[in-house]
Formats: C-alpha cells, structure tokens, sequence
C-alpha cells in the first residue's frame, strides 16, 4: 500500500510533464507483462495483438477501423533504449518549456505534435511508391514525434537559452535542437523511414506552435478544450447538500388531522362549559379567565 501511494502521489500531484512521462511507463510497463506472459506460453502473438491495437497503421482502412491509434500509438514504447531516450529529452527540454510557458501548452504541444507526426507518417506511406508493398504491415509507435514537437518548440521559443552539456561548455537550445532533428530525422532516412517522418510532423508543428505563440495566437487551445470536456464529463458530481433552518411555525405543520381535531373539540368543550355557566349564574359567575377566553372567542367570530 505505500509504494502504491508513492507511485500514485508525484502523479496526482505533480505537473504535466510528470504525468505524461508516468503514462508513457505505465503503458510500457503494460506491454512488457504481456510480452513476458507470452513468452512464458510460447506465444509472440499475444504482445503483437496488444501493440497492433496501440500503434498507428500506414493503412487507411486499418486506421478507420481503429482510430483511437492516432492517440495511443505515441505513448507505446516496445524497447527500453526507445523509451528511455525519449523520456529524457521529453524530461529536459519539457522543463525548460514549463519556465516560459504554461503546463496546458505542453500538453497541447505534446499531443498534436504526435498527430502531426501520424498524419505526415500515414500520408507519405500513401502517397510515395517506395512505401507501396510495406503499408498493409507498417505501424509506427513511439512517442519521438510528440517529443520532437516539444523540443522545436521551446528552442524557438528561447533560441538564446543555453544549456550546459559536459566536457563541451554551454550550447545554446536552438542548435541542440537542430542537432537533435537532424540526427533522429535524416541521417540513414532508410532505416525506420516511418518513425522519421513522424518526426518531421513532430517538429513542424513544434515551430508552427511558436511562430503562433509570438504572434498571440494558442493553436493549441482547441486540444485542450476537448480535455476539458471530458474530465468534466468523467468526473463525479457533487451533490448540493440543502440545509433549512427549523422556526417554530415548522413543527406546528408536524400537527396530524387527529391532533388538530382533537384541540378544537376540547376547545369548544370548554366554550360550552362557559355558556352553561352563564345561562346559569349569569356573565358575573365567570371567573377573569372565563371572560378572556369568551371575549378571544367572540373576537375570532367577527
């Protein structure tokens, strides 16, 4: 129970950068039981099907068919090396965003990054012929798009930041992030050409975000807004707890029929009793009481 605590708290807690980095391990964490229990029953197909419904396909008509993909194939991490190194740029550059810009950008950023990277991933395979033979097979995962988009955003955002890095002194953000783009994006562009493309789809919208930020323009508000929608939507409502305070004419209204009846016969009783003392003794036979009792009486009939 505390280290479920200790793993839950810096989530609930903590900023969006720690979020999306505990979702990212938390979904890895996923694959890898299930690749382990494969393994364990001889069985590769089990961890295939899980990452076949997490991950982004070339194919249209396989993305119709599981939509969601575009989402979740950029928190799906197969490798270790893979998601270790994207944790970490995400970590570094995703803090030095967070001193000038707020954790709501960094979400939108984070995600629309990642769904420009599918779009630009998904349309090349459709539209270049070197693709052709491989789009009913390809998938893309990873979270290097969203990451990249964060990365060219806070670099053009502070291209002056400088950041320091050992045995090489201070470098300034924008060429680590130029250095960073190149090398994941273009060097060896055979290799995993899906996986650079998304990135470049990363990247471009990274720089479009800051060329709009600077000129007073959110184009990311409208990813934020769907989230918005939604915590609303899940999240428990709480009941409006009405108190009223109790005065004296609220307990009379407690008064059944039975008892109400009941006053009103004793009372004429007691009226009854005063004319029949009157019809005998006469008006001065009545007691002070008698008399004040029979004059309320007489004032209530008019």
């Amino acid at each position: 129970m505390g280290i479920w605590e200790d793993i839950k708290n810096p989530f609930h807690k903590g900023n969006n950068l720690i979020r999306l980095i505990y979702i990212n391990i938390a979904v890895f964490l996923i694959i890898s039981i299930f690749s382990i229990v494969g393994y364990l029953l001889n069985n590769q197909q089990i961890s295939e099907k899980v990452l076949n419904i997490l991950a982004v396909p070339a194919s249209f008509k396989t993305l119709l068919v599981r939509p969601w993909t575009i989402i979740t194939y950029m928190f799906t991490h197969k490798n270790i090396w893979h998601i270790l190194l994207n944790m970490l740029w995400l970590y570094w550059f995703g803090r030095i965003f967070l001193e000038y810009l707020d954790q709501r950008k960094l979400v939108a950023v984070y995600l629309l990054g990642g769904i420009s990277g599918a779009v630009l991933y998904v349309l090349s395979f459709n539209i270049f012929p070197v693709f052709r033979d491989v789009i009913p097979v390809s998938v893309a995962i990873g979270a290097s798009a969203s990451v990249m988009a964060v990365v060219i955003a806070i670099a053009a955002y502070v291209p002056n930041y400088s950041v320091q890095f050992f045995l090489i002194g201070r470098i300034r953000i924008i060429y680590v992030a130029l250095a960073i783009f190149v090398v994941t994006s273009f060097l060896d562009f055979s290799s995993n050409s899906g996986g650079k493309l998304a990135h470049i789809g990363g990247a471009l919208f990274g720089f479009l975000f800051t060329l709009n930020i600077k000129k007073g323009r959110d184009i990311g508000k409208g990813i934020n807004s769907i989230i918005d929608f939604f915590a609303t939507l899940f999240k428990p409502r709480r009941k409006m707890k009405v108190t009223y305070k109790k005065t004296a004419s609220d307990y009379d209204y407690k008064k059944t029929d039975y008892d109400y009846k009941k006053t009103k016969a004793e009372h004429q009783v007691k009226i009854n009793q005063i004319l029949d003392k009157i019809s005998k003794g006469g008006y001065d036979s009545l007691t002070k009481e008698e008399k004040d009792t029979l004059f309320k009486e007489s004032q209530k009939k008019n």
